[in-house]
């Protein structure tokens, strides 16, 4: 017997994800949803013995379909699972009872888990979960996701709805007015009945949302006030008469704590990662790796030429471990506790309120600092991030900034390796540089593209002391997809420049463009090498130049021609991915023009300043 299907709904932040690996574990795999770009993941559950399949669906604010991910969303739904998990946020329970009220309306056999009461209590915030029940008549089980509690009645719940008939013949239950046993109850519903029979009011209300027809924005309003009307009458507010506004996200004095934070994120990740790169990562190769590796090499080979390979100028045994693991791993690993702490703590959303007008005055909305804001981990979650924007348009404009001046971690930590040692202000000047790049590509952008920023919901939560295990697994996880990801394929691409290298191909390329090379970017002929690598890994473009002998302006032009220079392949593959062929190849080609150009604009006015100065 094929197994039952069942979907997991809930808006972003929820604690989805959470309540999807206790239910799951580990046996878990991603899919495409067919004809989209939208992920989701499913994994196998055992629901008292019944074989179950869990989807956890992309994460939506609402079911009316204005991006891909509410389409997939929508499209699960009309297929008909046996059941569907609706997570109910306890803290921002009004639009998590809108979403839940648009899922009622397909007439599915439905649970409404109400997920992080614990939280809500510790502000106050009291809601009767026993008369939500009575007013939805479905069940409505609150839970603690991330202690597993509540999960337990979950299962038994939901076993009542996709286990075969002989399996709950001795379990009574009642919901709905309805007492229920075996195939019936004493009314002469099924189970399945019973659910559907109990959503008929949401269908009736809702009936415009599923036919498309012209009242849709109607029936959207008299669910919102139904939402509305049933928090006021479950929930009780603190006696002091509710929360006080959110300081994070007014201008004063949430832009200068928005600076600060910043500021402490960009401080901890040099200091952290310089201090793992100087006293413990450096010691570590350099003293005690390669000096073995070396001896090893020269006692074993004896043909010159495949000693240069292993061990020469970019002998991939020498560069190939120190460029990704001495160099960048340890600012990758400072990046992603910063962004992990940001993300647990709940910052993220507030960060995208506050920026909000700002964003609007080049056509995006708030919610698009999120995927910037990973761009500068890596490129390629950041255009994927992109599927929650509800335009084309903002997915493209997002797209394009993170490729043009968005430097990933490991380009960041490159440029760190880079400049540090000769002036943290010219790493300061790269990152501002690329802030202020992202802003004047948005404007453009915008002004060359129809549309407007369309209005965005986005929930805001509550701010939590981010838990030391779950930043450890997170960061863990992060720190291992680099090392998959970023490391094996640069180790890769440094194994072929060498063979190229020695090989005397490198070096013609040099000579061929020096034209370009010394004469427009005033860079060594060598340069060619971090231009080649840098269309396979981002960092690659940055990390050879530490090598060379270069002034304090030839090495700025190399980091400004590293951070306009073209997406890696894999970057590239993910916009043909996303957005088509032409689209991709049309921001390579105008991300590697602006690199040569803008780096020769300053390198030559660089020169031209200090021979007036001479």
């Amino acid at each position: 017997m094929a197994p039952k299907t069942v979907l997991l709904m809930g808006q972003p932040n929820v604690g989805k994800s959470v309540l999807f690996s206790q239910l799951t574990g580990m046996h878990i795999m991603v899919s495409n949803y067919a004809g989209t770009t939208v992920e989701f993941t499913e994994g196998d559950m055992e629901v008292l013995g019944t074989s179950c399949k869990l989807i956890d669906v992309p994460g939506t604010y609402g079911l009316q379909a204005t991006n891909e991910a509410e389409q997939v969303a929508v499209n699960l739904l009309k297929q008909g699972p046996s059941a569907v998990l609706c997570v109910l946020d306890a803290i921002n329970l009004e639009s998590s009872l809108h979403l839940l009220l648009e899922v009622l309306a397909y007439g599915l056999p439905t649970i409404a888990v109400l997920n992080r009461h614990d939280l809500a209590e510790k502000h106050g915030l009291q809601i009767d979960h026993r008369l939500l029940q009575d007013e939805l008549q479905i069940p409505v089980i609150p839970t603690i996701a991330v202690e597993g509690k509540g999960l337990d009645q979950v299962r038994q719940t939901l076993h009542r709805l996709v286990a075969p008939p002989a399996d709950i013949s001795a379990e009574r239950t009642s919901w709905a007015g309805c007492s229920v046993g075996g195939n019936g109850g004493s009314c002469g519903c099924s189970l399945s009945q019973l659910f559907t029979r109990a959503s008929e009011a949401s269908i009736q209300a809702s009936a415009p949302l599923l036919s498309g027809s012209a009242s849709t924005q109607a029936a959207q309003a008299d669910l919102w006030a139904r939402a509305e009307a049933l928090t006021a009458q479950v929930s009780r507010e603190p006696s002091d008469g509710g929360a006080l506004p959110d300081p994070l996200v007014q201008p004063w004095p949430g832009i200068p704590i928005a600076i600060g934070v910043v500021g402490l994120m960009f401080g901890l990740v040099i200091g952290l990662g310089m201090g793992l790169r100087q006293f413990l990562l450096l010691p570590f190769f350099r003293a005690l790796l390669f000096p073995l590796i070396i001896d090893l090499v020269n006692a074993l080979i004896s043909p010159v030429w495949l000693r240069n390979i292993l061990i020469g100028e970019y002998g991939f045994l020498i560069k190939g471990l120190e460029w990704p693991f001495a160099l960048v791993l340890p600012y990758v690993i400072s990046f992603y506790i910063g962004l992990s702490v940001l993300e647990d703590w709940g910052y993220l959303p507030r960060l995208a309120v506050l920026l909000d007008g700002l964003l609007n005055k080049i056509g995006l909305n708030g919610s698009a600092i999120i995927p910037l804001l990973l761009g500068y981990g890596c490129g390629i979650p950041a255009i994927m991030a992109s599927r929650a924007l509800s335009s084309r348009k903002q997915r493209l404009m997002i797209s394009s900034m993170v490729c043009l001046a968005v430097p990933c971690v490991s380009q960041t930590g490159a440029f760190i390796a880079l400049l540090s040692e000769r002036s943290l202000a010219a790493v300061a000047f790269v990152m501002l540089l690329s802030i202020a790049t992202v802003v004047v590509a948005g404007v453009v952008l915008d002004r060359l593209s129809e549309g407007k920023a369309p209005y965005t919901l986005m929930e805001v939560p509550q701010l939590l002391l981010p838990k030391p295990k779950v930043l450890f697994k997170k960061v863990l996880m992060r720190v291992r997809h680099y090392i998959f990801d970023g490391a094996l394929p640069m180790i890769v691409a440094v194994m072929v420049a060498s063979v190229l290298y020695e090989s005397g191909v490198l070096v013609a390329a040099g000579r061929f463009f020096a034209p370009l090379i010394s004469g427009w970017l005033d860079l060594p002929n060598d340069a060619v090498v971090p231009l080649v690598l840098g269309i396979v890994r981002r960092e690659l473009t940055v990390l050879p130049l530490i090598d060379m002998n270069l002034t304090t302006l030839q090495f700025m032009t190399g980091a400004l021609i590293a951070l306009f220079y073209v997406p890696c392949i894999a970057m590239v593959a993910t916009l043909a991915k996303e957005f088509g062929v032409k689209v991709a190849a049309t921001i390579f080609v105008a991300t590697t023009f602006a690199a040569l150009f803008f780096g020769g604009v300053l390198a030559q006015t660089g020169n031209l300043v200090i021979r007036l100065l001479a």
